[in-house]
């Protein structure tokens, strides 16, 4: 629990679901991959499956794409069972990593080959073919290629081709994962701004967290073959539900400690390194006894370092013993009085400032009551 905070694992009311997985399960022996997954994606949402290798996510997605069959529960679109229905006959598909691009075949021959493979008149092909190439901006290259683009062209080649069908759901498996960083970001925004225009629901599966929380309205976080959060990526952000998801999601500051009194929504904890009290503010409603073991999460962003005391009700003393130069960030690595690890990231606002704290040096910590989070798990 994080501050009373638990993210429905719902679409948002406002748009009905055009995907609902029920349940579903999926074994390889006897490996769970994918445990009993509860989801409902909304029409239009960019949405992102979260997690580190080995997590689930892919095998999730291809039992959407139906190139793996649920053992157990359902898959719906739009309401309708899809769960036995062959890949070919499901209103989605899916832009892999590799992009898998004819590489005899032009620009436009690769967009419009499962249009041609559906049968469609040609004259009806070449117009939508058309008109996806103008969607992605690459109507200039039509006659090229595959090894005649850029990684980045080759990249929308396979996405044009993914919406020439006009799938309820498009599917993204490490869609990115190919590219220079710049270029990756680059194309984030691509994707987004893309994604808006054609109103298509995307699903995409990375590892990658800041690539999950830039395109994606909501995320849903994945530990061996289960779901442990779905959120907007603001909420899973600010309040995690567990410590996994707080590690998992950027940079966390995690101290454990116990429960020593609660009086007008704040919360003190005793850590357990160094004995000190700590304050945190939680919502109306919320309760936690006297004696519970809880973990007290700080991001790097919301301490504060100085080398005078803050006076504030959480206050850290420590030394600082390694320092990370980012550009627009440097990231302090303290170890506290008490025995405890703690990082501080603090922007770089100026060309001239204040003398940079040192390795070696005493510091003093501090963070707001209301920027701490609880977590029980």
């Amino acid at each position: 629990m994080a501050n009373g905070t638990s993210p429905a694992n719902s679409a948002p009311g406002a748009r009905p679901p055009v995907l609902s997985i029920e349940r579903a399960s999926r074994r390889f022996g006897d490996v769970v991959a994918v445990d009993r997954v509860d989801l409902a994606i909304g029409q239009g949402e960019f949405f992102a499956l979260l997690g580190e290798s080995g997590c689930g996510k892919t095998t999730l997605l291809r039992m959407i794409a139906g190139f793996e069959l649920p053992d157990e529960g359902r898959i719906l679109i739009d309401g309708q069972d899809m769960s036995r229905t062959p890949p070919y006959d499901r209103p989605v598909n899916m832009v892999f990593q590799s992009y898998a691009l004819f590489p005899h075949m032009t620009v436009a021959h690769n967009v419009g080959y499962g249009l041609r493979q559906e049968g469609m008149a040609r004259s009806e092909r070449d117009d939508r073919v058309a008109e996806v190439l103008s969607l992605v901006e690459l109507s200039a290259l039509a006659k090229r290629k595959p090894h005649q683009l850029s990684g980045g062209q080759r990249q929308r080649v396979a996405l044009a081709r993914g919406l020439a069908k006009r799938p309820k759901i498009l599917l993204l498996d490490e869609p990115l994962g190919a590219l220079d960083r710049k270029l990756r970001e680059r194309t984030q925004f691509e994707l987004m701004a893309l994604q808006a225009r054609t109103g298509t629901t995307f699903i995409l599966v990375t590892h990658d967290q800041e690539e999950a929380m830039t395109m994606s309205n909501r995320i849903a976080v994945m530990r061996a073959g289960r779901i442990h959060q779905i959120g907007p990526p603001r909420q899973l952000y600010e309040y995690p539900n567990s410590r996994f998801v707080a590690d998992f999601i950027g940079s966390a500051n995690l101290l454990m400690g116990e429960v020593v009194g609660m009086e007008a929504g704040v919360v003190r904890v005793r850590l357990q390194s160094g004995g000190q009290t700590v304050a945190i503010e939680v919502e109306a409603g919320v309760s936690f006894p006297t004696g519970q073991s809880v973990t007290v999460m700080v991001r790097p962003e919301k301490m504060e370092a100085g080398r005078q005391a803050f006076g504030g009700p959480n206050e850290l003393t420590g030394e600082v013993v390694d320092i990370a130069y980012l550009g627009d960030l440097s990231i302090y690595h303290v170890a506290t009085a008490g025995g405890i690890k703690v990082q501080v990231a603090m922007a770089n606002r100026q060309h001239r400032q204040g003398k940079p704290l040192e390795r070696g040096e005493g510091v003093h910590l501090a963070w707001h009551p209301s920027d701490a989070v609880i977590l029980t798990e």
